[in-house]
Formats: C-alpha cells, structure tokens, sequence
C-alpha cells in the first residue's frame, strides 16, 4: 500500500472527469484522476457518443450509395456492406482517441490511477487495484465524476448479444433480420436509424405517446414522421411485458400502456434504451455523509460542492440533462472554483442532439415548457426546402424554429430538424448565452449558400417575415 498527497482527486476519466483533470492542471493544481476501466474516455469515448456516431456516419454513407447519389449523376455497381470493416474504423477511432486523453494527462502532469476508488473520508479515497493491492489517495479535494449506466429493465437479463443494452448495439456480430428498441429517446433511435440503414426491420415501443419526450412537440412529431418514411415502425402508448427466448428467436409480448391489446413481436435482437441512471454503486457516498436525491443523484449547490465541505460532483451523477457536454462544461467550472476562481454553466443555454440523418437538435424552453410556464412567445419557422443550400445537397427535410419572448423579442428557445442541424444549433446557443433577440440573429450576415441562413431566415419570420418564402 502507497500514499500520496494531492491538491485534486476526480474521480472518472469520462468527459467530465479527465477535463475537470486537465482543467485543474492547468490551474497550477496537483491533480489525480483514478479510473477502474483500462482505457480512458469513460461510456462517452469508448461505449458511447464517439462509437455511435462512428456508426451512424458510416451507415448513412451506406445508405446514400445505395440509394442517394443517381440524382447527383453518380451512378454505382453494386454496393455491399462489410460489416466488420465497419466496425475496425469504429474501434480505430475509439482506439486514437482514448490514447489522446492519456496522451493529454501526461501533457498536462495528471496522474492517472487505474482502479476503483471508494470514498474512506472527506480527504481520502482507496483505490483497489484488479490485482489485489490498493492504494490511499489523500486530496485536498474530490470530484466525483462518474458517470451514468444503462437502466436495467425489470425482468430482462441483458446478455449484449441478443438481448441488449447500447453497449452491445454497438457490436453486434451481423446485421439483425428483425430488431425491436425498447425506448424512443436519443440512445435508442440512433442506433434503431443505424441498423434501420444497415437493412434490419426496426420497430420501436415506446410506453408514452410520443417520441424523444421532452422535445418540442411539434419538433418530435416531424421527426417521427420522418423516421417513418425511412422505415421504422413506432408503437407508442405501448409496454413491453415479457421478452422470452424461442430458440434463435425471441418473442417479446407487448399491449397496451393501460392494458389490453396484447401482441407478439418475434424478432432476433432486442435493443433497451429505456434510460441511463446515476453511477454512484460502490462510491462509499453513505459512508462520507455525501447526500443523494430521491432519484439517486449527489446533491449539489451552485459551485458543484456537495453537502460534504471539499467533495464536489457532477456530470451525470447530479441533475440535469446526461449529456458529455455539459459534464465537460461542468469539470471545468468546479476546476475553476476549487483553484480559487468564479466559474459557473449557464443551464439554459446546453444543446442537445439526436444525431439521426436528418438530425436534431434543440436549446432552451420548448412551447410546452413555455405554455406551463405562463410566458408570452413569439414563434418564427422557415423550412429547408427554402433553403439553397439544403435543395442543392438534395436535403430538403426540416425547418428551424426560434421562439422569441412576445415583449422583448429575446431568444427563449431554437428547435431544429435537418441536416447538419447539431452544428447549427451552436449559434442559436451562443445567441442565447449573450441574452440575444431574434432581430440580432436576423440581423447577422450570414454567408450565402449556406444551411445557416434557414436560422436567419426563421429569425425574420418574427419580425416582418422571410425573404425568400
């Protein structure tokens, strides 16, 4: 057993963890970062956004060779899918990437500890080694940052080859004749699109009466029509109640969400994306007094500092959207506050996107979140078949949507479906972390052609309307 004396321990090398690392680092910290996986980059680098979107990138190159390019003139032979060509580049990418975070701890003089770290008081933590040994790890302060997991689905054991959760979506041997998704949230229509693509019949149960809950109505309504006329078939209002093996096959019994209505799906993969959940197993969190909420999240106040004075937490183990983004947003605030400085995220300016073709993607308060909350709005849309841009790359599907204050005319939410449409969403974040109004935005030069005049074009549509519908 070893000891040693840091200004900083985190706790998870995900994206939170290994830039709260880095950041505090670079602050003159000195800094640990104990990890139980053998590669850095947590679910996000290495089971997660990175592999996935490796996936849906190569997919939708797939799917436009096959069917999207004679309009372009490009005519081909015929075009044949090599599954695990497919995934080499996916592991390669996860592979380089997760060496340039242990590149960037050496860089930045992080020491980075392999094993699982458990809280034995408010300064000190044990890392157990898979070997046996352990290691105390004494730190002036801890940030818990570790993660989420997939939410298990009560009755079903996941075994990641038929029955399985996004891990092994992700791998999977051959490409499922018949594959059902259990949950139409991000997770589960991102991979349902890749095998959709891939030429697996897809079908997605979903127990409330919508898509992606907690978009935009209007928004989830077009996408699910959209991803219907890809060919995925939704069965919302709906619950799974039973999935048994019949031997290459599995059944899955669902009816409906009251009751009734019962029908079998027979199919050959199961995907649950139902949820993710707080990872706090283990933690020794009880131990230390750290406080947790009713749904199993750490409790923390503005600065990110739980109950306990110098433990801090965040990412997807405290409130708020799962989302890699705002846990690096987050590791780089309460850096910046355990080294002395005053750091904080705005939470109403965090994008999230489904990365489907077309894609999603949305900032602040949605009309339903408006309309309970009492507030007069403004609404400006413009779609993307009037959009040059869009119609010369033969993507035509979408529209932006900006939601203005009625009295001020500030920025109180942008919605976008269509291509491109998470890079887009940048400037209405940016727009909104400045407190901008819509006339801002439609005041803005933006370059021509370009997909980004759609956001300019919706902006107008609040004022004396479009130019060019």
């Amino acid at each position: 057993m070893s000891e040693t004396q840091y200004d900083l321990a985190v706790i998870g090398a995900g994206p939170g963890g290994y830039v709260a690392a880095i950041r505090a680092a670079q602050l003159g910290l000195k800094v640990a970062c104990i990890e139980k996986d053998a590669t850095l980059g947590g679910t996000c680098l290495n089971i997660g956004c990175i592999p996935s979107k490796a996936l849906l990138h190569t997919s939708e190159q797939y799917a436009e060779a096959k069917q999207g390019l004679e309009k372009h003139g490009i005519t081909l032979g015929e075009v044949a899918l090599d599954l695990d060509a497919m995934m080499d580049h996916k592991d390669e990418v996860v592979e380089t990437l997760t060496k340039g975070v242990a590149h960037l701890f050496k860089k930045n003089k992080v020491a980075h500890i392999r094993g699982t770290a458990r809280l034995t008081g408010r300064r000190e933590l044990m890392v157990s080694r898979s070997e046996g040994d352990s290691e105390t790890v004494n730190a002036s302060n801890i940030v818990i940052a570790t993660g989420s997991e997939s939410m298990p689905f009560p009755g079903v054991a996941i075994d990641e080859e038929r029955i399985v959760s996004s891990t092994g979506a992700l791998d999977l041997k051959a490409v499922p004749e018949r594959l059902v998704v259990v949950g139409a949230g991000y997770i589960g229509l991102e991979l349902g699109s890749v095998w959709r693509r891939l030429g697996s019949q897809v079908t997605v149960v979903e127990l409330l009466d919508t898509i992606t809950p907690g978009m935009d109505r209007e928004v989830s309504q077009a996408f699910q029509k959209v991803l219907g006329r890809q060919g995925m078939v939704f069965k919302l209002e709906t619950k799974v109640a039973g999935i048994e093996r019949n031997g290459e096959t599995l059944r899955v019994a669902i009816e409906s969400a009251g009751g009734g209505n019962e029908e079998t799906l027979e199919v050959d993969v199961v995907l649950v994306a139902i949820g993710r959940r707080p990872y706090v197993a283990g933690l020794g969190l009880d131990e230390a007094g750290v406080a947790l909420d009713e749904k199993g999240r750490v409790m923390v106040d503005a600065r990110y500092q739980t109950n306990v004075e110098g433990i801090y937490a965040i990412g997807d183990v405290i409130e708020g959207p799962m989302l890699a983004h705002k846990a690096e947003d987050e590791g780089v605030a309460a850096a910046e506050v355990i080294a002395g400085q005053k750091s904080h995220v705005n939470d109403d300016a965090i994008p999230g996107v489904v990365y489907t073709e077309p894609e999603v993607a949305a900032v602040g308060k949605t009309e339903e979140q408006l309309k309970v909350a009492g507030i007069d709005y403004r609404v400006g849309k413009f779609p993307y078949l009037a959009n040059a841009r869009a119609r010369a790359m033969s993507k035509l599907e979408g529209f932006v949507k900006i939601l203005s204050a009625a009295e001020t005319d500030r920025v109180l939410g942008v919605h976008i479906i269509g291509h491109d449409a998470g890079t887009l969403i940048a400037e209405a974040v940016l727009a909104m972390e400045f407190g901008a109004s819509a006339e801002d935005i439609a005041r803005t030069c933006h370059a021509h052609p370009s997909l980004n005049e759609a956001m300019k074009e919706a902006a107008l549509a609040l004022g004396d309307g479009p130019i060019h519908l």
